[in-house]
């Protein structure tokens, strides 16, 4: 087992974030849609839905056959609130489950598939923007992408453009933080993505702020939990802030044709000087080195891709550099994630060392 934090320290980088990015044009995949059902099904992760669906219209099995399918933590517009994600005249028991929204319900999901041995597995990989919160070996966390999460403010906020970790904290826990002159400034709501988000979890750990401090602040009515992630439209002031995932907020960005744009007025923010985005207009992309930056998975059973009980396909989906995942880095890139190449060990794409029950 290998249970770790992705958080990283970068070094400054000089600049503002970017207000936009250009037009790019993909194939229709929002939500997978059946029939026909595909070899594995996929749910959880807000954060990296988009992106796995683009990577469903690229990876195939070796007689050209698209092998991922991957359903959204939310029905996109015209999609049920359930989901049937294998064919039901075989596995009727797939019929209109309930859809998993966000990392911890995904991995849930996954579990229970592990634990029931009597029926055929509806699920056969989670969506994590996080990695385990449980030691074990029953689940295989693979990373394939570098993602940064930072604060976002409206486009006319009040707030500052930059905050250090400790004002953060202070926002989270008391909707108050002192400025550069020690005075105390004043922020109207801290909203923050539901219970189980993985974006929640790492926001949190980021900033060194507990859920019972959330709790307490939600009691006195500082904090908004009830907002969904990477959803700009949900800051309704100019006194508001909200966590943001860097690359969802690029790839809302970019006129992709399976990726709505929900970023609203929201505008991305520096941590301790450093900006989470580098370069301008069509070039501008995710910041490796962003202050808080960490991997995202898909999560399988780790008996499903070693030994006797291996599922073939699986495997050639996920595991190792030269996966289908993996060997389609462009298209990860294409939806605001950063490229693991430079990484080593078990942050490398593909890599199968990190394992957790949950």
């Amino acid at each position: 087992m290998n249970v770790k934090s992705r958080a990283k320290v970068g070094a400054a980088v000089l600049g503002a974030a970017a207000l936009g990015v250009g037009v790019m044009s993909t194939p229709a995949s929002a939500d997978y849609s059946t029939p026909p059902w595909r070899a594995l099904a996929g749910v959880g992760s807000d954060t990296t839905q988009y992106v796995v669906n683009g990577l469903g219209e690229v990876a195939v099995d070796a007689a050209g056959n698209k092998i991922i399918g991957s359903w959204d933590a939310v029905p996109p517009t015209g999609a049920t609130t359930t989901i049937t994600p294998k064919d039901p005249a075989t596995s009727p028991h797939c019929a209109n489950i309930v859809r998993p929204n966000g990392s911890s319900a995904g991995i849930d999901r996954l579990n229970a598939e592990v634990a029931d041995t009597t029926t055929s597995d509806c699920v056969d990989f989670a969506r994590s923007s996080r990695g385990p919160s449980t030691a074990g070996t029953n689940l295989t966390f693979i990373p394939f992408g570098k993602d940064a999460v930072t604060y976002a403010t409206d486009l006319g906020s009040t707030l500052p453009t930059n905050l250090t970790t400790a004002q953060l904290a202070s926002i989270y826990k008391t909707c108050t933080y002192l400025d550069a002159a020690g005075a105390t400034q004043t922020v109207s709501k801290a909203l923050l993505p539901q219970s189980g988000s993985g974006t929640r979890t790492y926001w949190l750990t980021s900033i060194g702020v507990t859920e019972a401090q959330i709790a307490t602040a939600k009691a006195a009515g500082c904090v908004d939990d009830t907002v969904q992630e990477h959803d700009g439209t949900a800051i309704a002031s100019g006194t508001q802030i909200m966590p943001m995932s860097v690359a969802q907020w690029l790839a809302q960005g970019k006129g992709l044709t399976n990726v709505p744009n929900r970023r609203g007025e929201s505008r991305l923010r520096s941590i301790e000087g450093t900006a989470p985005t580098t370069g301008t207009g069509t070039a501008i992309e995710l910041n490796p080195n962003f202050f808080f930056s960490r991997d995202v998975y898909n999560v399988v059973p780790t008996t499903k891709i070693t030994g006797a009980t291996a599922d073939a396909t699986l495997v050639r989906a996920f595991v190792g550099a030269t996966s289908q995942v993996c060997a389609n880095i462009a298209t990860t890139k294409t939806y605001g994630f950063g490229d693991l190449s430079a990484d080593t060990g078990a942050s490398s794409c593909g890599d199968t060392n990190l394992t957790g029950n949950r």
